[in-house]
């Protein structure tokens, strides 16, 4: 097992330290209105939310009866703790007897990988991610019942959190087979491992022959699924071109969005789901490869369909996988979703933080959160992420990056990008396992390891950050220097709405690379109504470093007062001081220790 290494406890507090001075008093009227508004998870606007990303399957075994699914049929199996790609035990009500550790940590929001009922075994694996749906009426059995789920909301909601499904209009599971390139048992003909993409224009005489095997010509629900017409029948993507839209994601049925049934079928599947457990959104997968028409129908009617349902605040976003802004706000414009993980954003912060680049890629990022502006969506309202079941972990691009030369440093990397993406502009999505320094071995199954004890090999031989625990271990510390962090970052998100409403203003980033204050960056975030602003100033490298911000202001105060963000911070409770503000006529200058941040709340001259 690689071993991790801290010479003590100073090596934290060398590494990465920042000053705490006393925080002014909140408004009392304030308090209340935020303690308030975290209690009615019904009428909480979405920006005021806080996400956890979480597999069921990999979070908390609270069933063990369930581990193998169905007693028989298509959702039976796949049970296996000791490879990466089977199921691994957890379930609904695992994640139930665990609300109490997400509240701490401050998340108001939980958004669960697809619950539906899968094809449990595959040719390419097992369904332990949910996303090979055959009956889009009822809960996978691997996870529980539709009454576990309710339940599971019932419970979420007492506390003030909403829960959100993980739905999938693009495919269905991988039933239809093709006779030319299947055998009549469904196997694959010699030779063959994949059926090739044939293009829209291909001869009638030389598309293909779908067609069901007899035990499932009837498995899929509502029974509409189960007929080839409403699918394309193309072959396999390959994630080019036409294909993108058209092909077979890794083989899955791909269903033909543009036909009028598939359209209201999808509609009235997710209508009745809102309808019979009330959540507070959806998450849309593959997002990309469906036809953008199909969105502007489909999600208003969704929204609309919900408000009917007594759900004011029902929030969808889909996931394009794209790191352009231009491309991801089309879907948000045009596509008529409101909102988008941002993948951009996501990419951005790796390189600034993990890799080392420059912050003017942040300041480049924010400058075209215009594209995203229209009726029903806007830049605050994108999703915004450091790590994902699909690409992997920020703990793995730390390591990857291979710029940390200790430890610590690798630890204090993580901490600055959850700051980051607490105090920007955004809803931040904490991946589940992140929290307790997983690091993972890279994309896919590889980074969807388990928070309860893992029997899995490959997960725990590896180095966690901030703790000397592995997945072979219980992994639901409280006293992680992560967790702790991401408790302060919430609690600091919650108490000022400024950082959940207030718009973006650059305020510093060098205009030289090479220059000894280029790892420095800073951005306001600012309420147009009363003029309040908090400033965020980061420092990306590795050493003390100063910036001169113009600014025209009176008084600046610090705001990382609690004392678990220190902890977090210095794994010490004697705090040495390394950050300076000073004010002068025309400017404030502010200094840094490498890897560190501050917020402050400033206030200006009144002839600002």
């Amino acid at each position: 097992m690689k071993q991790i290494f801290f010479t003590s406890l100073a090596l934290l507090l060398l590494a990465f330290h920042i000053h705490v001075h006393a925080a002014p008093k909140v408004n009392d009227a304030k308090a209340t209105d935020d303690k308030v508004i975290y209690q009615d998870y019904l009428h909480r606007d979405i920006r005021d939310d806080i996400f956890y990303f979480v597999l069921p399957d990999r979070f908390n075994n609270g069933n063990q009866a369930n581990d193998n699914g169905a007693v028989s049929g298509v959702s039976h199996g796949g049970f296996d703790p000791l490879t990466e790609r089977g199921f691994h035990g957890g379930d609904i009500n695992g994640i139930e007897q665990k609300l109490a550790y997400l509240e701490s940590l401050g998340i108001t929001a939980i958004w669960m990988t697809p619950l539906l009922r899968n094809n449990a075994i595959q040719k390419d694996g097992i369904a332990h991610h949910g996303y090979w749906i055959v009956d889009f009426t009822e809960i996978d059995p691997h996870f529980g019942t539709n009454d576990d789920l309710k339940q599971l909301i019932d419970a979420a909601h007492r506390r003030g959190m909403k829960v959100f499904f993980d739905i999938i209009t693009n495919h269905t599971a991988d039933i239809i087979r093709y006779k030319e390139c299947h055998q009549l048992d469904g196997r694959f003909i010699e030779g063959l491992t994949r059926c090739e993409y044939k293009p829209v224009n291909t001869a009638m005489s030389e598309q293909y022959s779908p067609f069901l095997l007899d035990d499932e010509a009837n498995i899929k629900t509502p029974s509409w699924l189960n007929d080839p017409q409403y699918y394309h029948n193309q072959g396999d993507s390959n994630f080019e071109g036409e294909s993108s839209l058209n092909g077979d994601f890794n083989g899955l049925d791909d269903l033909n969005t543009l036909h009028p049934k598939v359209l209201s079928g999808m509609v009235e599947i997710y209508q009745n789901l809102i309808a019979e457990f009330k959540p507070d959104g959806f998450r849309i997968d593959t997002v990309r490869h469906v036809d953008l028409s199909f969105w502007q129908t489909f999600s208003p009617a969704i929204v609309e369909f919900a408000k009917q349902q007594g759900i004011p605040q029902f929030h969808v976003f889909g996931e394009v996988y794209d790191t352009n802004p231009v491309n991801l706000s089309l879907y948000t414009t045009d596509g008529k979703l409101p909102s988008v993980l941002d993948f951009a954003f996501q990419d951005v912060a790796a390189k600034i933080f993990y890799q080392g680049q420059s912050p003017l890629l942040a300041k480049q990022l924010f400058e075209q959160d215009d594209l995203y502006k229209d009726e029903d969506s806007q830049a605050d309202l994108l999703m915004t992420f450091l790590s994902n079941h699909d690409m992997g972990r920020a703990g793995y691009f730390i390591n990857e990056a291979g710029i940390a030369s200790t430890e610590a440093e690798k630890l204090q990397r993580s901490i600055l990008s959850h700051a980051f993406m607490f105090l920007s502009r955004g809803i931040p999505v904490v991946y589940y396992g992140d929290e307790q320094g997983f690091t993972g071995d890279g994309n896919d199954i590889d980074a969807r390891e388990d928070m309860f004890a893992s029997h899995v090999a490959s997960y725990n031989d590896n180095s966690l950050l901030g703790t000397l625990a592995t997945t072979a271990d219980d992994n639901f510390d409280k006293a992680h220097p992560l967790y702790r962090a991401i408790v302060a970052l919430s609690e600091l998100r919650k108490t000022e709405r400024v950082l959940r409403r207030g718009e973006y203003q650059a305020r510093f980033y060098a205009d030289k690379e090479n220059a000894s204050h280029a790892a420095m960056f800073a951005f306001s975030r600012i309420d147009s109504s009363t003029g309040e602003e908090l400033l965020m100033v980061f420092n990306t490298g590795t050493s003390l470093a100063s910036a001169t911000i113009p600014m025209l202001v009176t008084e600046v105060d610090s705001l990382l007062n609690t004392q678990a963000l220190k902890e977090a911070a210095t794994s010490s409770k004697t705090a040495i001081s390394t950050s300076q503000v000073r004010v002068n006529e025309h400017d404030i200058k502010v200094s840094l220790a490498g890897l560190s941040f501050e917020v402050y709340r400033v206030t200006h001259r009144n002839d600002y």
